[in-house]
Formats: C-alpha cells, sequence, structure tokens
C-alpha cells in the first residue's frame, strides 16, 4: 500500500489564516497632536507674561502725511479735564455713542479718530475706546502729533 503525499504548499498546515497579524486600522491616533498641543500650550503659558514690559517709554511723534483722497473721520478728543467732544461739540459720556450713531452716514462702518491731551488720564482714553468698540464701531484710530518741532 501506498502512502498518498499530502501537499499543503509550504504552509505548516495553516491554509489560508494568517495569524498573528493585525487588521488595517481606520482611526487616527490623536495621542501625539494631543501631546504637542498641550506642550505648546504650557510655552505659551510661561512666555505670555515675559512679554509684557512695564518700561516707561516716550511715544514718539508722527512724521506721516494724511491721507488724502478718503472721507473725513469723525474725530472723538478729550481735553486735559477728562470731557468728550465730538468734532468741537462737548458731549456727555452717556451721549457719546448715540450721538455717534446718529451722525455716522456709514454706520459702524464709519472711521473715528481718537484724540488725547497728553495729560488725560489713560483710563478715560480707554474707557472711551471701550464704549466705541462696544457699539460695534471697527474702524477706530488714535491721532498723534504730526510733524517735526
Amino acid at each position: 500500500m501506498a502512502m498518498a503525499a499530502v501537499s499543503n504548499g509550504g504552509r505548516g498546515g495553516r491554509r489560508g489564516r494568517r495569524r498573528g497579524k493585525a487588521g488595517v486600522m481606520s482611526e487616527m491616533n490623536m495621542t501625539p497632536f494631543i501631546d504637542v498641543v498641550l506642550v505648546l500650550l504650557i510655552i505659551f503659558m510661561v512666555a505670555a507674561p515675559m512679554m509684557t514690559v512695564g518700561v516707561p517709554i516716550e511715544m514718539p511723534e508722527s512724521r506721516a502725511k494724511p491721507l488724502e483722497g478718503q472721507v473725513k473721520p469723525i474725530a472723538v478728543s478729550i481735553d486735559a479735564q477728562g470731557r468728550i467732544f465730538i468734532q468741537d461739540a462737548e458731549v456727555k459720556a452717556d451721549d457719546l455713542i448715540p450721538k455717534l450713531q446718529a451722525i455716522a452716514k456709514n454706520g459702524v462702518d464709519e472711521r473715528i479718530q481718537v484724540r488725547g491731551d497728553k495729560a488725560t488720564d489713560y483710563g478715560t482714553v480707554n474707557k472711551v475706546l471701550g464704549m466705541l468698540s462696544g457699539a460695534g464701531f471697527t474702524k477706530i484710530g488714535l491721532m498723534s502729533l504730526s510733524g517735526a518741532r
């Protein structure tokens, strides 16, 4: 009697089975991304306080000439006593925004130039800027002296 030789194709008896290999993973591994974001967050949290410096400086005068060919902006002025003016008319702080909205032809897209006396309290200028920004005005500029002395 002859023995029949069974050929398994050199697979060692594991026909068609693949053991030990994982299937294709279709998920993104977010762990490295989260690690990088957290490291950057820590770096910025440490560096941010160092970026604000309390060095006393005197602001330079501007030698720039005014832009020509554009509509003249509305001037909001603050004098040394903290009084607020629109163009040449004095207004109370509570009436500033309603009067500006009545004057502004382009609505909140109107250009507004804020001028403050150098003896004016910075808090007063900051309060006016906050009121303007809070009312939706986006084109706000600060004026400085122009020309050399």
